[in-house]
């Protein structure tokens, strides 16, 4: 074949994963070339808010946390699908820590280590306390010059009005109104305003949180040591010789373009959130595209063609499970995750019946609504009810609070559905108003004493993460007393697909003989996932990307250091 480049490795995708994957081998002096699909570049860690779960990191240990790493291997083995090796999560765990050292010494990527539980902190080895989660800090994107304009924006539900980056502090100052909220908002946004000539070019935020702060300091480190990113290039086909990958084939000006890989190639595009035919064939109980709230990019293409050259896959029907708002509109669902825990709000299927707790961690209650509508079908939309206290102290989804109904966006107006009384309201759902008052009012009785009999809201670690810390005793329940109410629809969905190519501990693509593919590696969302079907805590997407980006890109450079 002849080849139209040749580069010691190629990454294929350009989200955290990839892009790590990338500078990790250009620092082991391997030439290296990212190719991106999109036309613009990041990927889902872009939208997200770019946490990563490392225990015993270095930061844990500055915070006062001596984690255990046998703790944490116990923790997640216990959560994860069987058929995923305890030698795969021994690795993440053994190397998470490594991994985000080297980031911080050779990026401009701070983390912070957070008092934030785990998912399932009282199971043996979970952390109560927290100090696994951690999030980056804010990262300046002026110093990416024109590289911005081209940065995936966060989505909508990790960020202001849809163009506004915030941090996790101001989202908790925002949200309880503390001291100064108002002059730190109006602050924020002038800075944002005044960004001149900026403005006059593009929505993007140059003050940069969240996966933005995560993904514009790893594409800052890829420009500082001279690691191109070709966008609008998707992959077609991995091409291989004598049972090994040595290169790819892709779409580079409307034109095949043959890349040869002289050490490797490594598969970090994400999984098929947005591809309905796999979602049909792999995914029954997470089948809507439409839902994902991945990138619309994501549609499974370096999956595809790994199963092409006989790459194994695994746990195919798995995905991040979550609940979410859907927009009519928008290209994606929007992430539900602390409107659930906060007191004066409840979901009911559409027959008006609670079926759960609602401040379970996201991928739990998503799970949940999946399963209840695969055996019920009345889950697929669920109703958030909510009185006009909430309405008037927190958002629920796209509805923001102290803006006025009538302000709101036609799109919002079109599904948010209002009544004097839960049973006129009811009738506004198309619920029964007798069985949604029977419900509510069961809640009611319960939540006036901090209690919840049925499905013991409030009482685990994460649960009150997220509550409203000033009602008490319980800062997940308040009785929904004060009309008008009010509902939102919220459907199972996710925040992408997590079963994909099936890898060892080196991040190694094995085939469906069990042999590992010489000179192919897939991590993130390309690789079928270390965590299984579980989601142990915040993070547990994007840290195993890294790490077994990291890990790869060691294993295929032979770094030794």
């Amino acid at each position: 074949m002849e080849w139209n480049k040749e580069v010691d490795v190629v990454v294929v995708g350009s989200g955290a994963g990839g892009m790590l994957s990338a500078l990790v081998a250009a620092k082991n002096r391997a030439e290296v070339l990212v190719v991106e699909k999109d036309r613009l570049w990041g990927g889902t860690s872009a939208t997200s808010g770019g946490g990563i779960w490392i225990p015993g990191s270095d930061q844990a240990r500055a915070a006062g946390f001596e984690d255990n790493l046998d703790d944490a291997f116990r923790y997640v083995r216990a959560l994860s699908a069987d058929n995923v090796p305890d030698e795969n999560i021994r690795a993440y765990v053994d190397n998470a820590a490594a991994m985000l050292r080297w980031v911080t010494a050779n990026t401009k990527v701070v983390y912070t280590a957070q008092p934030y539980p785990d998912y399932h902190a009282e199971n043996p080895g979970g952390s109560v306390t927290g100090f696994r989660t951690h999030l980056p800090e804010m990262f300046d994107g002026t110093l990416l010059g024109a590289d911005l304009k081209t940065q995936r924006f966060p989505s909508p539900a990790a960020s202001l009005f849809g163009y506004l980056n915030w941090t996790f502090a101001e989202t908790y100052q925002l949200l309880y109104r503390g001291k100064g909220w108002m002059t730190g908002l109006m602050r924020n946004m002038a800075k944002y305003w005044l960004d001149l000539p900026l403005r006059f070019t593009s929505r993007k935020d140059r003050r940069l949180t969240l996966g933005n702060a995560l993904t514009g300091g790893l594409r800052h480190a890829l420009n500082q040591v001279g690691v191109p990113l070709w966008l609008n290039t998707p992959m077609k086909e991995l091409v291989t010789e004598g049972g090994a990958v040595v290169g790819v084939v892709v779409e580079k000006d409307g034109k095949p373009f043959r890349i040869r890989a002289r050490k490797g190639v490594v598969l970090a595009a994400g999984g098929f959130d947005k591809n309905q035919q796999m979602r049909d064939a792999n995914a029954p109980l997470y089948n809507k595209a439409q839902l994902s709230g991945g990138v619309t990019s994501n549609t499974g293409d370096a999956i595809v063609a790994g199963q092409a050259i006989g790459a194994g896959t695994m746990n195919m029907h798995s995905a991040w499970a979550a609940p979410v708002f859907y927009v009519p509109g928008e290209d994606r669902g929007r992430l539900c995750t602390i409107e659930r825990a906060l007191p004066g709000c409840i979901m009911v299927n559409q027959k008006g019946q609670r079926y759960l707790n609602e401040a379970a961690s996201y991928h739990v209650v998503g799970q949940q609504m999946a399963r209840r509508e695969k055996e019920f079908g009345d889950a697929s939309p669920s109703w958030m009810v909510f009185d006009h206290r909430y309405r008037h102290q927190f958002p629920m989804g796209p509805l923001l609070p102290l803006v006025p109904d009538w302000m709101q966006s036609g799109a919002v107006r079109s599904i948010l559905k209002k009544g004097r009384t839960i049973g006129d309201l009811a009738r506004q759902m198309g619920v029964d108003p007798a069985t949604l008052e029977t419900n509510v009012a069961r809640f009611n009785q319960f939540a006036a004493k901090g209690e919840d009999p049925d499905f013991h809201r409030g009482q685990a670690a994460y649960d009150r993460m997220y509550g409203d810390y000033r009602h008490q005793p319980n800062p997940c329940l308040r009785p929904l007393t004060e009309g008008p109410f009010y509902a939102l629809p919220i459907y199972p969905g996710d925040i992408g697909t997590n079963g994909g190519l099936r890898t060892n501990a080196r991040a190694q693509v094995v085939s469906d003989a069990g042999q590992p593919i010489r000179g192919l590696y897939a991590v993130g969302n390309n690789a079928a996932s270390a965590m299984g079907e579980s989601y142990p805590g915040a993070g547990v997407t994007i840290g195993p990307a890294m790490t077994f980006g990291y890990i790869a890109a060691r294993d295929l450079t032979g770094a030794n250091d």
